[in-house]
């Protein structure tokens, strides 16, 4: 009798010993890949909120053009010798009118 309350002892204290490592991974996982990610993704979709007509941007294939136009989920972008392009706003990578003005400051 006292060996099968020794071996549910030692089998409860394994599972502990593999639970806590499972649980670090987990915070670990979320503090450094996880979290990151959401706040990129708050970042660009707060970035993409504020542009309007005239912004110089740039895409995320490199294109630079000045918003013309804009409606629900894309964007008309002039790039230069006149020629419009309509993308998708999640296409926008960066904001190319404050980044020069906070380049030049």
């Amino acid at each position: 009798m006292n060996t099968a309350v020794i071996l549910q002892a030692a089998a409860g204290g394994n599972m502990l010993s593999t639970l806590v490592p499972m649980v670090l991974i987990m915070i670990v996982f979320y503090f450094f890949m996880i979290r990151p990610q959401v706040k990129k993704a708050k970042d660009h979709k707060k970035l993409v909120a504020e542009l309007g007509k005239g912004d110089k941007v740039i895409t995320t294939a490199g294109i630079h053009g000045r918003i013309v136009d804009m409606n629900e989920t894309t964007f008309l972008i002039e790039v230069e010798g006149g020629t419009k392009i309509r993308f998708e706003k999640s296409a926008i990578s960066l904001d190319a009118t404050k980044a020069t003005t906070t380049t030049k400051a």
